[in-house]
């Protein structure tokens, strides 16, 4: 699989719905998501408290307590304006590591390897077929 690094670029965000700008110096795509999933990025952006875990935070509480570490975010489809996306993850399992590969939405990926940056990538088909944007 031909991968190439990318990175977060912004966020935008209206009532309707969340812009995350993604991509690589020369090019750059959006991934639209929902408004709650934008005010939760910009939540882990600005450091902002929450009374309350957000599931990110559950996730991540859960790979705490099974030692289990975010190695890399993989863009890896696009069907239509959907893109799809790999969770890499690593466990210690004794004397070997175990790395764990999970379909996810993009934007959890993405809150994810936020929170623990952690490298971005993108299929290099993908970015070829996405939709370039401003950035």
């Amino acid at each position: 699989m031909d991968i190439v690094p990318i990175s977060f670029k912004k966020i935008m965000q209206s009532k309707a719905y969340t812009v995350i700008i993604l991509g690589t110096e020369e090019k750059q795509f959006a991934i639209y998501t929902d408004p709650l999933v934008g005010r939760n990025l910009q939540i882990l952006l600005t450091g902002e408290p929450h009374p309350r875990p957000y599931t990110h935070d559950l996730i991540d509480l859960i790979f705490k307590g099974l030692d289990i570490r975010i190695k890399q975010v993989v863009i890896n489809n696009i069907e239509d304006t959907i893109y799809f996306s790999r969770l890499f993850l690593e466990q210690d399992m004794g004397e070997q590591k175990q790395i764990l590969e999970i379909d996810a939405r993009p934007s959890d990926c993405l809150t994810l390897a936020l929170m623990h940056n952690v490298p971005l990538f993108c299929r290099k088909e993908v970015l070829e077929q996405a939709v370039p944007i401003e950035g």
